[in-house]
């Protein structure tokens, strides 16, 4: 039995499970296409031939959009020239490594997997990054790092040390003192059975008034002291009271100028018999810190660090106390403060104590006296910063202590290019240029791309076009490549390096939408809407809505704009649009005034016609709509985040989700999207447990959903499928929506497929049918096949198409059941031409290719797409053409290349142990 089969549950997905000859580890999570709003371009344009100009009145106050004022952005990650290689690179160094070098190597693949804009992958590596830290630093940077991916400073009634109940990111866990890296598998330690992390056994002892034989004079006061006990803190105590120093003799020592009070005097009397500082009030401990520094008494400097370490609950405590163990090199305490700041980002970073802290050089100095200053913390602060404000100060001087703080390569290759990104946004070019010019010379290529577009800003168009030429010459040419050249040229040839651009990358917007906005200035709408729903059939983005909802405006189709509009500021509710002129809202509040209003029985008709129809976009302004009705109903906020999950627009899903948990109006229903939340960020484990709780104090629809999409995704054996077809039959049982009781059906139906209960699916992918899940005509078409129905599936398939039109994933799918290679092809063909970030297609004709012995063009095939989307598929495909070929060297890089993807995947494991083997042979 194949496992993951469920995860249509949560995302609302078609199950691919795409299975052809000689196709490897296919995707069961690709994401199924939308149909968008697509007017028809030929009836548009001959509206435009009847209307002497484009509308241009009080909903285009700023004019249509101009070629001149777009550009894409030079993006503030690390590009590589062969990914793959460096992916390879960095699992060998995994191997070879020692356990304390791991930690720096996850993060370096941290960096690596940003590129990719794929959250799961940045936030396992960071995960791995905590797991293998062996200093409290590192600790407390990473788990804070964790906690801000989360974004729990959103979620109503946490605080800076709630813990989440999982060990990396538990505050508490962060301050301990030892390497463990299978700390992951165990409890944290707020979730100790009495509540509390154990504490270490502490002596007291009790002394007579006959023991004191020695006292300290402070000011007018004596402290009666036993002599051997205040002698044991120190070794410098010691050689005092019992070397051949004067006090050595003496009964009464003055103490009046070594800056200690009678109390501090008395704590450390204390201090001396029971070794216990948590009876003395802080200000107290503060003077025992001190005291214990001045004479080295390591011991009670310890105790003291750690009580104040764990007092710290606040960013104003935090504020205060982290200048005493500046002063004290307290280690612990220190780390306390910051691990507060850390967690209270970005909202710490406006606090001028904290920016001076961090910002200046004096303040990296002082915390690297600490040793809590490293390229790990400046990396962390710097990326908050950068998405908060790029042109801010703080982010540049940020970054300053960022390049200050690296160490090896990549370090300085991405701080000097960040730098360079940032002063580019400030349209300080010339610093840019510097900036870039020196990433490029500490060996990262992509930086040149800055350096032309810094030549550029500063009217140096030749010497850009040049530098974008010589790249272009000098290495294997990529997308991007292309892109920034076209920026320096004109007519054909910047027509030609576009399509080119396009060719090597279809994930680069700046193409469509220049080529949009070009064929609209010459008074081609509809061609100018064709063109940008290409890149909106696959990759929906804020700016290319707006450029759509533009062209809508233009030809006074205000339904279609304030749908797009609606999209738009669900995936950025700031959006300004008009190159940053006007707000979104605004923009709503006036073409509301002229469309169809709808009530609130209305809006949930056009809500169940839009899934149906698979118009993810158009479901999304419909929901939009009603939460500007009811903006506290977390049920709506629910249903955004699904869509936008199936949008693969996860950062703005997890936003909709954490509202959804903060409106929500009772406990069991905050549970269960605590649960969501935890799951989305791996966390499967604790998200069965939120399920589970909410279970207990209520039965609900989403409670099970969630409790049986949680056990789903395991290697499921029949007992566990048991469990989860008993979970959804429970939630059907419970009130819900027809929207989601279909999903549920047409989840139920693919267990029994899976269970080879071909009988029980078709009831329940019928009655998915029969409310409107349009999906669930895949399910039926599972069904057909699994009867040798090949026939019947391509038809229930065919009508899938006809409902959702321009669906990528419904073609897709379809090739399976195609008699004839032909029509195979055509249909992976349609796939690929409405969205080319699905592999499938390409892995299916490569294996065929591979079949007829043409592996020179299977391996061109498989590797196309790796250019725009490498993927663990693709990597173990050409893994297995390479070693099917006996080419060693590539199958050893591009299995551990897939290993970094996967590093548990016992097949390729199998497979890169096979050729090291081999490899050591040949040698």
């Amino acid at each position: 039995m194949q496992h993951n089969f469920l995860t249509t549950m949560r995302s609302l997905k078609l199950i691919d499970g795409c299975k052809g000859s000689q196709v490897y580890a296919l995707n069961h999570n690709e994401k199924l296409g939308m149909d968008q709003h697509c007017p028809n371009p030929a009836k548009i344009d001959n509206l435009n031939q009847n209307r002497p100009s484009v509308h241009t009145d009080t909903f285009l106050p700023y004019g249509l959009p101009s070629s001149e004022l777009i550009e894409p952005p030079i993006e503030p990650h690390l590009k590589f020239i062969d990914f793959v290689e460096t992916l390879a690179e960095l699992y060998h160094s995994l191997e070879e490594c020692t356990e304390a070098e791991k930690s720096g190597i996850f993060l370096h693949l941290c960096t690596v997997f940003k590129c990719l804009s794929d959250p799961k992958l940045l936030r396992r590596s960071l995960r791995s990054v905590r797991q293998h830290a062996t200093e409290v630093h590192d600790k407390i940077v990473t788990s804070a790092w964790l906690r801000f991916e989360r974004r729990e400073d959103d979620l109503d009634g946490y605080a800076p040390l709630s813990c989440p109940g999982q060990t990396l990111e538990c505050p508490r866990a962060a301050l301990i003192h030892k390497y463990d890296p299978d700390s992951v598998y165990r409890q944290c330690p707020c979730r100790c059975s009495n509540g509390t992390a154990p504490m270490d056994e502490e002596c007291s002892t009790s002394s007579s008034i006959d023991d004191y034989d020695l006292a300290f004079c402070i000011g007018g006061e004596e402290v009666e002291c036993i002599r051997h006990k205040i002698a044991a803190l120190s070794k410098p105590l010691h050689t005092m009271l019992y070397g051949g120093f004067t006090e050595a003799w003496k009964e009464k020592i003055n103490f009046s100028k070594n800056n200690i009070s009678v109390e501090g005097m008395q704590a450390v009397e204390e201090y001396s018999r029971t070794g216990k500082v948590a009876d003395f009030e802080p200000t107290v401990v503060l003077e025992l810190l001190s005291f214990a520094n001045k004479f080295c008494c390591e011991e009670m400097k310890s105790a003291c660090d750690a009580y104040l370490a764990s007092i710290v609950s606040s960013l104003d405590d935090a504020i205060i106390l982290v200048e005493y163990g500046l002063e004290e090199n307290a280690y612990l305490l220190v780390a306390s403060c910051l691990q507060i700041f850390l967690r209270e980002l970005p909202k710490a970073l406006y606090n001028s104590a904290v920016t001076k802290l961090f910002c200046s050089v004096g303040g990296r100095e002082r915390l690297a006296s600490v040793g809590h200053a490293s390229f790990l913390l400046y990396y962390f602060l710097s990326q908050v910063a950068m998405e908060e404000d790029m042109r801010s100060n703080s982010t540049v001087m940020l970054l300053e202590r960022l390049g200050e703080s690296a160490t090896t390569t990549w370090q300085k290759q991405l701080a000097l290019h960040q730098l360079g990104c940032v002063m580019l946004e400030r349209k300080e070019y010339k610093d840019a240029q510097n900036w870039f010019e020196a990433a490029a010379k500490a060996g990262h290529v992509y930086s040149l791309a800055g350096v032309a577009r810094a030549k550029y800003k500063r009217s140096h168009t030749y010497s850009a076009y040049k530098q974008m030429n010589s790249l272009i010459s000098d290495y294997k040419p990529a997308g991007w490549m292309y892109q920034e050249r076209s920026l320096y040229c004109i007519g054909k040839e910047k027509a030609m390096d576009l399509m080119a651009a396009t060719e090597l990358d279809p994930s680069l917007s700046y193409p469509y939408k220049y080529r949009a906005i070009a064929t609209m200035e010459d008074k081609k709408i509809g061609a100018a809407i064709s063109e940008i729903n290409k890149i909106l059939g696959f990759k929906v983005s804020a700016d290319c809505l707006e450029l759509r909802a533009w062209f809508s405006l233009a030809i006074e189709d205000y339904e279609g704009a304030l749908k797009d509009i609606r999209a738009m500021l669900t995936l950025d509710p700031n959006y300004m649009m008009f190159h940053g002129k006007l707000h979104g809202d605004q923009m709503v509040d006036l073409l509301q005034k002229h469309v169809q209003q709808w009530n609130l029985a209305d809006c949930w008709m056009q809500l169940y016609d839009r899934w149906s129809a698979v118009d993810d976009i158009g479901s999304l302004a419909v929901v939009h709509q009603m939460l500007a009705n009811e903006p506290r109903k977390s049920l709506l906020w629910f249903r955004q985040s699904l869509l936008l999950l199936r949008l693969n627009c996860l950062k703005a899903a997890m936003r909709s989700l954490r509202l959804a948990r903060n409106h929500a109006t009772c406990d069991h229903e905050r549970l269960v999207y605590e649960g969501w939340i935890l799951y989305d960020t791996g966390h499967r484990d604790e998200a069965l447990v939120k399920a589970e709780e909410s279970i207990a104090i209520q039965r609900s629809f989403e409670a099970y959903f969630l409790k049986a999409y949680a056990l789903a995704d395991t290697n499921l054996d029949e007992g566990t499928s048991a469990k989860v077809i008993e979970l959804l039959e429970a939630a059907l049982k419970c009130p819900s929506d027809g929207l989601r009781k279909g999903q549920a059906f047409n989840n139920l139906g693919s267990i029994y497929v899976e269970c080879n209960k071909p009988d029980l699916a078709r009831e329940c992918y019928l009655k998915a049918i029969h409310i409107r899940h349009t999906r669930a005509h895949q399910g039926l078409a599972r069904v057909h096949s699994s009867k040798r129905e090949k026939k019947a599936a391509y038809d229930e398939m065919t009508k899938l198409i006809e409902k959702a039109r321009n669906n990528a994933s419904a073609y897709e799918k379809r090739s399976e059941y195609c008699d004839d290679p032909d029509m195979t092809r055509s249909d992976l063909m349609m796939a690929t031409r409405l969205d080319p970030l699905r592999t499938y297609p390409y892995r299916y004709r490569a294996a065929v290719l591979m079949d007829d012995q043409r592996e020179a063009e299977a391996i061109a095939e498989v590797t196309r797409p790796m250019a725009f989307k490498p993927e663990f598929q693709l990597l173990h495909l050409r893994a297995q053409f390479h070693e099917s070929m006996g080419d060693i060297a590539s199958t050893l890089r591009d299995s551990s290349a897939a290993l970094c993807f996967d590093p548990n995947h016992a097949e390729v494991l199998e497979m890169y142990k096979r050729a090291r083997e081999k490899e050591s042979q040949a040698k």
